[in-house]
């Protein structure tokens, strides 16, 4: 083992930081389940059973959406009246073009956020199926680790004993991939801009521990945002653990690119069992 991956047993006052494990993603039932998924959520619940003393913190985003979002098929409609099918990449150039067009009075502002979104240059605006609509069962919080988060608390009652869960989404005008800010931020929607409490509280400890799903977009984005706002100090801090985490299938290549791009800056990649090793 390595000097760079080796790790004591997480040091007291190591956080977690849990990106999305909803049902929805987690279970091979949900909406949009992510491939492996379910098996990682089993290893991040043996390390957070493991490494329960040492954590300071858990912090856990949740995508929250409504239904009818610009992420959602019921957004747009072609000549026809028929919306797209989820995976249906919609460009400003269909729209402009009216093969896609956004329902309610939306085209304006619609045009206006897919061309910011392809000038910013992360993804192109995909169709996903209706997932965590907020209040249904998809939104919840997988077994596993909603049991190992509540025996934190349990544990750590003593000194606040409290998970804090970051939702993220609720706005129907911009994707929301990532922890940190949305993909494009609206200035007359706080919760749409950058979340500069997270990043000021990861910054209190040497080490936090980077789990959840998926590693291609909502991962990725969520720690390319941290290190954005908590530069290379909080880079350094940040421990990616990498059998927790999996990409949406068809974009397994997006997630190797951006943990290649993150290692270059300075952020570690470790296995639960590194993480968990003792020298």
């Amino acid at each position: 083992m390595t000097a760079d991956t080796q790790t004591l047993l997480p040091p007291q006052g190591a956080q977690l930081l849990i990106i999305d494990p909803q049902n929805d993603f987690v279970s091979p039932h949900g909406s949009l389940s992510v491939a492996g998924a379910k098996e990682d959520a089993s290893r991040l619940a043996r390390f957070m059973e493991s490494a329960r003393d040492q954590l300071s913190s858990i912090i856990i985003s949740l995508d929250s959406h409504q239904r009818v979002d610009i992420s959602h098929p019921l957004w747009f409609v072609d000549d026809q009246g028929r919306s797209p099918d989820p995976f249906t990449v919609i460009t400003s150039e269909a729209l402009r073009a009216r093969r896609w067009s956004a329902r309610g009075g939306r085209q304006e502002r619609t045009l206006h956020y897919l061309e910011e979104l392809e000038r910013r240059g992360r993804y192109p605006h995909v169709i996903w199926p209706e997932h965590c609509l907020i209040g249904s069962e998809g939104h919840g919080v997988y077994p596993l680790i909603q049991e190992q988060a509540l025996a934190w608390a349990a544990r750590h009652a003593d000194h606040g004993g409290q998970v804090r869960f970051i939702s993220k989404g609720e706005s129907p005008w911009t994707e929301h991939f990532s922890a940190v800010e949305a993909e494009v931020p609206d200035d007359s929607d706080p919760h749409t801009l950058p979340n500069h409490d997270l990043i000021a509280q990861l910054l209190l400890t040497e080490v936090v521990y980077v789990a959840g799903w998926a590693r291609s977009h909502c991962v990725g984005n969520t720690v390319r945002d941290l290190i954005r706002y908590g530069g290379a100090t909080l880079a350094k801090r940040l421990v990616l653990l990498s059998d927790t985490m999996s990409d949406v299938p068809g974009f397994e290549e997006v997630g190797e690119a951006f943990t290649r791009e993150v290692l270059a800056r300075g952020v570690r990649v470790q296995d639960c069992a590194q993480a968990l090793s003792v020298s």
